[in-house]
């Protein structure tokens, strides 16, 4: 038996015989500076690697329940920052499937230069910065269980030490507390190299996502060990899967915090496009709220309670002392159904097509205790109705039909709301418009393709359409980025 092998079983003994629990405390401490030396942790800063393999987007499924949508990792490059809390993320990606979201292209592949620091997230497109706080808490997550950044993590958090059995090993374990961000539980092997992190982090729609990362075929690079293999699940499907093909130690790093993102904030804008009916922008993804005689109902409450709280009460001035009773949820991906758990919390009854309700009564029964958000404050639970093809919401004076959206990719479970007196039609995803006087693509996009299919089927009149991502704009532009002429 090797020494470190030795002193592994001497942690792994303590634990299992019971021992108080400062000393597992102390050992834990022992422990992690084992793993430290024996991973060259002590002088690392910063760290860059790049990898390559298979990802799958996180809350973009198909289907409710289904598996996340799978797509080529052509290039992953990571860049942190360990002392400053900061990592650049660039990622070249692509389709690996055609179902499903992820604002991926259909076809080509794509570029993504994502960052955080501290207390704040952004992306950069184009030469152009987007402030993203909706990110904050999943970057920061990431960058933390990585295998150094749980190692420097577990050591500032004062872990706890366990033994526990994985996959037929035994393993020492460390479980550390990030406040109000995430709770981990970091697995050494027997040459005290981290193999594997279980994580748990508050989550929009599931309220807390569990995240299992395993690190395995480690190598020397530079003084320091580091997984060539890296692979995650969350919420219970796989989301990454990428071979280490580079990694440099102490790397250069030059993360700064742009002045637009530091003092960006959440604006809520709202625009009356007929009596009773508005268009609520602003952000990334948009909403609109419509007023009935006694009640407001809000299409799409989307991203999360950062987003949606704002959303819900600016809404609730556009008629004062109309409840909002209804939410109209466009489809069950994340981003446009993370506020749903801000509408539970109002006491509004929310309203998806039917194969999500089992699926969100299930994901919203679980309360976010990390970082606890309206739903789990309020103590409200979560009321849901359900549309299977279509259903009517009128009050004898207004009318609006729900309708799915069948036949496309993007989504199955996906609802359209049309106005059929006011000729407007509200919609997310299927269609977004083009920057004004941008030229159509030379290949018509699919979604669109199928959203006018389904305007055509259902024999909508539309003058209009809203869409829950960029500006209104008269439903002629949808036919002519698609290249297609409306039926007489």
């Amino acid at each position: 038996m090797t020494h470190a092998t030795k002193l592994f079983a001497a942690a792994v003994a303590i634990a299992v015989d019971g021992t108080s629990a400062g000393a597992l405390a102390a050992d834990a401490e022992a422990l992690l500076k084992r793993a430290s030396h024996a991973m060259g942790a002590g002088s690392l800063k910063t760290l860059r690697y790049a990898a390559e393999g298979t990802g799958y987007t996180f809350g973009q499924a198909f289907a409710a329940g289904g598996t996340w949508p799978k797509i080529t990792v052509h290039s992953q490059v990571r860049t942190i920052d360990y002392v400053t809390g900061s990592m650049r993320e660039e990622f070249t990606l692509s389709r690996a499937e055609p179902k499903g979201g992820g604002g991926y292209p259909l076809s080509g592949q794509q570029q993504n230069d994502w960052y955080v620091s501290g207390a704040y997230a952004w992306n950069v497109t184009g030469g152009n910065t987007q402030p993203g706080p909706r990110f904050v808490a999943a970057r920061a997550h990431q960058l933390w269980i990585t295998p150094f950044g749980a190692l420097k993590a577990a050591i500032k958090n004062k872990g706890d030490l366990q033994f526990q059995a994985r996959d037929g090993k035994s393993l020492a374990a460390v479980t550390f507390t990030e406040p109000g961000q995430f709770v981990a539980t970091v697995y050494f092997n027997s040459d005290y190299l981290v193999e594997r992190v279980e994580s748990r982090a508050p989550d929009p729609v599931l309220g807390i996502v569990s995240t299992v990362t395993t690190y395995s075929d480690y190598r020397d690079f530079s003084g320091i060990k580091h997984p060539t293999r890296i692979r995650q699940s969350q919420g219970g499907h796989p989301v990454l899967d990428v071979t280490v093909k580079e990694v440099q130690p102490n790397a250069a790093v030059d993360i700064k915090l742009p002045d637009a993102v530091r003092s960006a904030a959440e604006k809520v804008t709202t625009e009356k496009v007929a009596d009773g009916v508005w268009f609520v922008a602003g952000g990334s993804h948009n909403s609109a709220a419509i007023e009935m005689k006694d009640h407001l109902v809000l299409v799409e409450a989307p991203l999360n309670d950062g987003r949606s709280g704002p959303v819900i009460d600016e809404v609730k001035k556009l008629a004062p002392g109309k409840p909002i009773r209804y939410v109209i949820n466009s489809h069950g991906h994340f981003d446009h159904s993370g506020g749903l758990r801000a509408a539970a919390a109002e006491g509004a009854t929310i309203v998806t097509q039917s194969g999500n309700k089992a699926y969100f009564e299930k994901a919203f029964a679980v309360k976010n205790t990390i970082a606890p958000d309206r739903l789990a404050k309020s103590g409200k639970k979560a009321k849901f109705l359900a549309v299977q093809d279509r259903m009517k919401m009128t009050d004898g004076t207004r009318t609006l039909d729900i309708l799915r959206i069948t036949g496309g990719g993007h989504s199955d479970m996906f609802l359209m709301v049309y106005l059929p007196k006011e000729k407007l039609l509200i919609e997310a995803d299927a269609y977004t418009p083009l920057a004004p006087n941008a030229k159509p693509p030379a290949t018509p996009n699919a979604n669109n393709v199928n959203l006018i299919e389904n305007i055509e089927q259902q024999k909508l009149a539309v003058d209009r359409i809203l869409p829950l991502h960029g500006r209104v704009v008269p439903a002629a532009e949808l036919y002519s980025t698609a290249s297609a002429k409306p039926k007489q």
